[in-house]
């Protein structure tokens, strides 16, 4: 069956954009019980864009510090607790931050109208009631979470994301002045995050003319950013990059992510890696599966004078790597679109480990 997703609905895209905010969620102030729910990334606390928040009185405001944790079921579960217990239903949540931020906003919008706890909702289309209104304004860019129908969160059994229609925003605001801020080694690991995005995307049986669009216009940007002669954190490549992260969602929504996104999950759920930084770590790796986008990787690599740690894998018990396998292993669509329909005859658990420890 071909997939049938809902993008989102409305997007404003443009350097200064975030001062629109106000305008555009006012007309939604009158839903349930009048308020909203900001979730902010704590790397802004009492900096210049806390005071442009606009936000009112009767809104909560959370800044919640995404470093070096990634969001867990429990946290969503606690949110949604304080929140209806403290004010009832809210208007809508409003996302401010990088990928983590915004599967908080995510997943916190469904799960304030469905009942019971969120790790019973990981997987696909398990959501019963659509979430509320909810924003999405991405601080960095690449992981493309900005897009995406999923919100990922770690649970006690697995890293999986809340994946239905209803996930995906309402509203984005795609304001590149505001990931003017962003560390260069952040920039560099979450832009890969895109890139690393497109290639798995092409380089597997699900890819298709409609995914390929998006990647293949993705993929050209990145190449202007990280590896022409003018790469690099400037204004123009702000808003090259923030498309490129959008594109990039778009393809991997229409087509999957493949064996890098695997392993990383696995390095996420065991150790606590940040997303990015663990699809970095693995993809260098990964040549024997994409050998021309390795290759770009690692150029893109020397070009920034990034250097990733080797021999980690040293360190690690077999228990460990084990456990990082197994994570690994049950996610059977992305093997199968990097691998083939025959995945589970070429792919063991042993197979895995041997990945592991090439890290």
């Amino acid at each position: 069956m071909h997939k049938n997703f809902k993008n989102i609905e409305k997007t404003v895209f443009g350097r200064g954009s975030f001062n629109q905010l106000s305008e555009i969620i006012e007309p939604k102030r009158n839903l349930n019980n009048k308020y909203f729910v900001y979730i902010v990334d704590a790397y802004f606390k009492g900096k210049d864009l806390e005071n442009r928040l606009h936000s009112k009185p009767e809104d909560i405001v959370y800044f919640i510090d995404v470093d070096p944790h990634e969001p867990t079921t429990e946290q969503i579960d606690q949110l949604r607790n304080e929140i209806l217990n403290s004010k009832g239903l809210p208007s809508g949540v409003i996302g401010i931050g990088g990928g983590s931020i915004m599967d908080i906003a995510k997943a916190l919008s469904l799960m304030l109208r469905n009942e019971g706890k969120s790790q019973q909702y990981q997987g696909l289309n398990l959501i019963k009631n659509p979430g509320v209104y909810h924003v999405g304004i991405p601080t960095i860019s690449g992981t493309g979470a900005e897009c995406s129908m999923t919100a990922v969160l770690t649970g006690p059994e697995k890293k999986l994301g809340l994946k239905c229609e209803w996930t995906v925003f309402d509203q984005l605001i795609l304001d590149s002045e505001l990931t003017a801020s962003v560390p260069v080694d952040k920039w560099f690991f979450t832009g890969m995050d895109t890139f690393i995005h497109c290639i798995e995307s092409r380089d597997g049986i699900l890819n298709n003319a409609y995914s390929m669009a998006y990647g293949e216009e993705s993929l050209k940007l990145c190449r202007d950013i990280f590896l022409s002669e003018k790469s690099g954190q400037n204004a123009e490549n702000d808003d090259k990059l923030m498309v490129a992260s959008l594109m990039g969602g778009l393809s991997l929504t229409y087509s999957e992510v493949g064996v890098c996104h695997a392993l990383s999950y696995g390095l996420s759920k065991i150790f606590g890696e940040k997303h990015c930084y663990a699809n970095c770590l693995a993809f260098q790796h990964l040549s024997d599966y994409y050998p021309e986008g390795v290759a770009e990787f690692k150029t893109m690599l020397q070009k920034h004078s990034i250097q990733l740690p080797s021999g980690l894998s040293k360190n690690w018990s077999d228990e460990e790597i084990t456990a990082m396998a197994n994570v690994a292993y049950n996610l059977p669509h992305m093997w199968n679109h990097a691998i083939g329909e025959d995945w589970k005859a070429k792919i063991t658990i042993e197979t895995i480990k041997d990945l592991y420890k090439r890290i």
